[in-house]
């Protein structure tokens, strides 16, 4: 998933990456719902097995791209696109930070001012504080499901709930 603020350049990113034509515009908010392409990654090796095994299908290895809608100060508490770019997030298995350090006074930025540790600043607090929300979330009940059965439980649980125990502690 591509994330960042606003105007930082996400989706002419994924335009280039993808060799497509979504719409990149100036204002805020261009892109709502996620665009998504797969790209073929180009592997000299799997052109040599294909080669030397003619197989009946090629079915080369790609990557899923997601252009996901910029990310506000204040999204983990509604502001934005908010609880709807977080769960876009939620659905990608990795992330590619786009941050903006070019000055042009035509392309608004959300902040007013270029400044990328600031921006990179407020994406990492508030991917930081959903990850805190969902961890106040899911550790009760399994918390309960540990308690409920008790020396039968699996390892698996416990480390979970050590990880989000963890994880809750280093966030705070």
């Amino acid at each position: 998933g591509i994330v960042g603020l606003p105007n930082v350049g996400k989706s002419t990113f994924f335009n280039t990456l993808t060799k497509l034509n979504i719409p990149a515009e100036n204002y805020p908010f261009c892109t709502i719902e996620p665009n998504e392409a797969r790209v073929t990654l180009p592997d000299d090796r799997f052109n040599y097995l294909c080669d030397v095994h003619k197989p009946a299908s090629k079915v080369p290895a790609y990557l899923e791209v997601w252009d996901i809608a910029g990310l506000v100060k204040g999204a983990s508490e509604g502001h934005g696109l908010g609880s709807e770019f977080l769960s876009n997030i939620n659905a990608v298995d990795g992330l590619f930070h786009v941050c903006r350090v070019f000055d042009d006074e035509e392309v608004i930025h959300v902040e007013g001012s270029v400044d990328p540790v600031r921006d990179l600043e407020i994406i990492s607090s508030e991917l930081i504080l959903k990850d805190l929300q969902k961890v106040d979330f899911v550790l009760p009940d399994l918390q309960q499901k540990i308690a409920r059965l008790g020396h039968g439980c699996p390892k698996e649980l416990k480390k979970e709930e050590e990880v989000l125990i963890k994880v809750g502690e280093f966030g705070r």
